[in-house]
């Protein structure tokens, strides 16, 4: 949860702004889950509140509410993870 939190505030602070709603798919951050009202864990909340912003969570298995970040996954992995698939790393720096 402190990575998913550290760095959404990156980003935020990176663009300059805070989106009006977020939609997150990281079930460390629901309390409580429910189908059609899930509680935010107290940390989440409170981020939330101090941007002053919302998050609704992504329903489990529902492909629908994040398809634009998916295609955005799906991007990433056809036209940048391909090209060096067939190297090896033997370092991060490399």
């Amino acid at each position: 949860m402190p990575d998913w939190i550290g760095a959404r505030v990156d980003a935020m602070e990176f663009i300059g702004g805070v989106p009006a709603f977020i939609a997150p798919d990281n079930p460390a951050l629901i309390a409580q889950p429910d189908r059609y009202e899930p509680a935010l864990g107290r940390t989440a909340q409170d981020f939330v509140c101090h941007y002053a912003t919302a998050m609704l969570p992504a329903r489990p298995r529902k492909p629908q509410d994040k398809a634009k970040a998916e295609v955005g996954v799906q991007i990433v992995e056809r036209w940048i993870l391909a090209r060096p698939r067939h190297q090896r790393f033997f370092s991060l720096a490399e």
